[in-house]
């Protein structure tokens, strides 16, 4: 929601609902996590969509704060943004690979190298 959308007094009316909002997230959540513990003996199929139905009403709730709005205002600028990526090409892909697998292999021969040789030298000094 843009700032010159919403007049003063309408931000400040929504951000004490917005702590009412979120004490009923929590309290969702709270009833969702308990009850699940408290029907253990009811099936499994039944809590699952009891504790997920409960958790879509939270979440639901938690977007209509200003926290949420500016969640959904993140999500969709970084669509957008994914958008303008210029991904790499299959060659390019496969090439990048390549070279990072073969520095990879180079690196850890390297290393054995060294740990051998340094092997024998501690080796041959202690006897």
């Amino acid at each position: 929601m843009k700032p010159s959308s919403v007049k003063h007094g309408e931000e400040v009316q929504q951000s004490r609902h917005d702590g009412l909002k979120w004490a009923a997230v929590v309290a969702l959540l709270v009833v969702a996590v308990v009850g699940n513990t408290y029907f253990a003996d009811i099936g499994l199929l039944y809590r699952v969509l009891g504790v997920v139905v409960l958790c879509v009403i939270a979440g639901l709730i938690a977007l209509t704060t200003a926290k949420g709005r500016d969640l959904v205002e993140l999500a969709v600028s970084a669509k957008k943004e994914i958008q303008r990526v210029v991904w790499p090409t299959r060659p390019e892909t496969i090439q990048t690979t390549a070279i990072v697998l073969a520095a990879v292999v180079v690196v850890g021969l390297m290393l054995w190298l060294i740990d051998t040789l340094l092997g024998w030298a501690m080796s041959g000094v202690i006897g």
